[in-house]
């Protein structure tokens, strides 16, 4: 079953490197560049098979403007795509808005304590999320893709796929670098393939 992944395109608070979560913060024009170029790649790739596939995202305002620029520029429709709650990014709770440094100025403990167990680490706040939590929300998501997908979503979910599909350690899957301006392809059962 294969998936291709997206993250959504770059905004000003992943370029200052802000804890973005939930809040619903725009691309900017880097992002909408990086969303064009990956719908560019995507129709190179599926060629004709392209309108055959399922389209998801998550339903956050800058997933969804990405989803909406990769089928332009694919020549789809490029409103005709569904959404899952399923696929919203990690909630970081009241450390949304803030840069690791600034947490690191007024809780130092807790940023250690987040860098030596990031994937079952919850943040403070009422609405927190650990990688872990976040994980079982993208494996149901997962196990109902019923046939070849495009979804956009977040850094979190991209990170939670290489724990459920590649089998990764948690820590592993949660430090590693999740590109913008790439696309995933995965194969659900059979593991990750690689990036375009």
């Amino acid at each position: 079953m294969l998936i291709y992944l997206i993250r959504h395109g770059q905004t000003d608070w992943n370029a200052e490197g802000r804890l973005q979560g939930q809040k619903d913060i725009g691309l900017n024009e880097n992002g909408r560049r990086q969303a064009t170029e990956n719908g560019v790649r995507l129709a190179e790739e599926l060629g004709d098979s392209a309108a055959a596939f399922d389209y998801v995202a998550s339903p956050l305002g800058r997933t969804r403007e990405t989803m909406e620029r990769v089928r332009a520029a694919m020549g789809l429709d490029p409103l005709a795509y569904r959404t899952d709650p399923r696929l919203v990014e990690l909630s970081f709770g009241d450390w949304e808005g803030s840069t690791i440094p600034e947490l690191q100025r007024v809780m130092p403990e807790r940023v250690e304590a987040r860098a030596r167990h990031k994937w079952d680490f919850i943040p403070p706040g009422e609405q927190a999320e650990s990688y872990e939590i976040l994980s079982w929300r993208v494996g149901a998501w997962l196990k109902s893709v019923d046939q070849p997908t495009v979804c956009v979503s977040h850094g979190g979910i991209v990170r939670s796929v290489f724990r459920i599909v590649g089998g990764w350690s948690g820590n592993k899957a949660c430090d590693m670098n999740v590109p913008q301006d790439r696309v995933l392809k995965i194969d659900r059962d059979g593991g990750l393939i690689g990036w375009l």
